[in-house]
């Protein structure tokens, strides 16, 4: 496992999620012409995940997370979900606010729904890219608690992708740290301490609706297509033994 969140020159805010994917695209580019695939996580962090892409010339798709608000407290995580059933859940959350079994239940199904109801819309009828014995980098805009990327990372292991990385612009010390026993490797340039919201470290942080996401990803697609991304498989392990 590799931790890569060394000091850099980048300034104390981003222009936007563009400029963050451009930026960080340079501390990815040995995966560059690897047959990579670049996972992000909608909403914002696919603006992020499409210059990401585009830099390194891979393929790009979606792992969609939700977070699971605690009942009466919308915005406090309990933790996150996939549409594929990956999950996090923080129990230390849960206890606190003496959760019952039932109340967290319910609130799992009710997201686990709603990210396949969005990963059915972002895909379009589409089946998932292929993951297995691949380098996948997940991609988001920024990382606070650090819920919806544990959950993401556990359900794209499940898929035994050959190296899984974990890359953002800037995220807290305290959620990268707990995703370093999770993924191959963690990429993040900036790793303030304190940490605050994600979105004061963007000059411009508007949010990002499904239409956007939608049309990043057709543009992607269109972009890719015919391009022979694929290289032998020996070769890609014996690059991943390095």
């Amino acid at each position: 496992m590799i931790q890569s969140h060394e000091p850099t020159e980048y300034p104390s805010t981003f222009a936007d999620r563009v400029d963050a994917g451009a930026r960080l695209s340079r501390r990815l580019e040995r995966y560059q012409g690897r047959n990579a695939l670049i996972l992000g996580i909608p909403r914002g962090g696919v603006p992020v995940a499409a210059e990401v892409a585009r830099h390194l010339n891979a393929e790009l798709d979606v792992v969609v997370a939700r977070k699971v608000g605690a009942p009466g407290y919308p915005e406090l995580a309990m933790g996150a979900v996939t549409a594929n059933g990956g999950r996090f859940i923080n129990l230390a959350v849960v206890r606190d606010l003496a959760v019952s079994p039932q109340d967290l239940q319910l609130a799992v199904a009710r997201e686990i729904d709603e990210a396949r109801r969005r990963e059915n819309l972002f895909r379009e009828g589409r089946s998932r890219s292929t993951v297995e014995g691949r380098i996948v980098l997940i991609v988001d805009d920024g990382l606070a608690t650090g819920a919806t990327m544990l959950a993401a990372v556990r359900s794209v292991r499940a898929r035994q992708p050959g190296r899984l990385v974990v890359a953002v612009p800037v995220g807290s010390r305290v959620a990268c740290d707990a995703l370093f026993g999770e993924a191959d490797e963690v990429v993040c340039p900036r790793r303030p301490n304190p940490f605050y919201a994600v979105g004061l470290y963007y000059a411009s942080f508007e949010p990002v609706s499904d239409a956007e996401v939608q049309r990043i990803l057709q543009e992607a697609r269109e972009a890719h297509a015919g391009e022979s991304t694929e290289i032998p498989s020996e070769e890609v392990a014996t690059w991943l033994r390095r």
